[in-house]
């Protein structure tokens, strides 16, 4: 099993490229405080570096905005998932504890203000790719039971015809979501070779060995990018 990146998509964004980080054999059914404490305190931290800030404005927001452009996403209308993020906090709405999967990544999430994606393995049916829409895509919503139809020419990360995020970074499904009881994680980290890599780079680093050594995961990582379109994921 791989994940994969659509040729196209590097036709368009020139620069996207994505650290991945596959966690194998969490326990995610145990909370923990070190990480809910990580995310208490970086919240707080993000919250006070956006005070009198216009989020849509700073430049860790502004290249995804682009993007969507390119990609003909009005980011008024469809929100990449760290804006909104960053959204959030600006407001004081903080983020709840969800699991500990999901926790640590909103952390290391806020910290680079960097977006994370998060994809229970075990539910992939066959390789996950980013890719443009298909006739035959569906998509339940994250929260709900009524499947809905996807757009033509869309961008989004899919497993066989389950799209598991529509319009890129915008909206996750309830299909494949972090639960307590997922144990093999695919987390992906999308950004720009020009404008991100460090912090795309050290987020890697941090979430990587957070999962390693505070929740005893084997963990592997790499680098897809225009040169080198895919990477493994199989769960082990």
């Amino acid at each position: 099993m791989k994940f994969l990146v659509e040729d196209k998509v590097f036709e368009i964004l020139d620069t996207v490229c994505f650290a991945v980080v596959i966690a194998h054999g969490i326990d995610n059914t145990v909370q923990n405080l070190k990480i809910q404490k990580l995310l208490e305190e970086n919240m707080l931290l993000c919250q006070s570096s956006l005070e009198g800030v216009n989020v849509k404005e700073i430049e860790s927001v502004l290249c995804y905005r682009e993007a969507f452009r390119k990609l003909n996403v009005n980011p008024n209308k469809y929100m990449c998932s760290i804006e909104a993020l960053l959204t959030r906090i600006s407001k004081g709405k903080g983020m709840p504890n969800i699991n500990t999967a999901v926790d640590l990544g909103n952390a290391v999430s806020l910290k680079y203000k960097i977006p994370i994606g998060a994809h229970d393995i075990d539910t992939m049916n066959g390789e996950m790719t980013l890719r443009f829409s298909e006739e035959q895509d569906f998509f339940l919503p994250f929260g709900s039971t009524e499947i809905e139809s996807v757009d033509k020419n869309e961008i989004v990360y899919a497993t066989g015809n389950s799209v598991r995020t529509r319009r890129w970074t915008w909206r996750q499904s309830e299909e494949g979501k972090i639960t307590t009881q997922s144990k093999n994680i695919f987390f992906p980290i999308d950004g720009f070779s020009d404008t991100n890599m460090d912090n795309m780079l050290s987020a890697q680093k941090e979430l990587g060995n957070m999962l390693k050594y505070e929740l005893g995961c084997n963990v592997s990582i790499g680098w897809v990018h225009a040169k080198h379109k895919s990477f493994s994921i199989n769960a082990i």
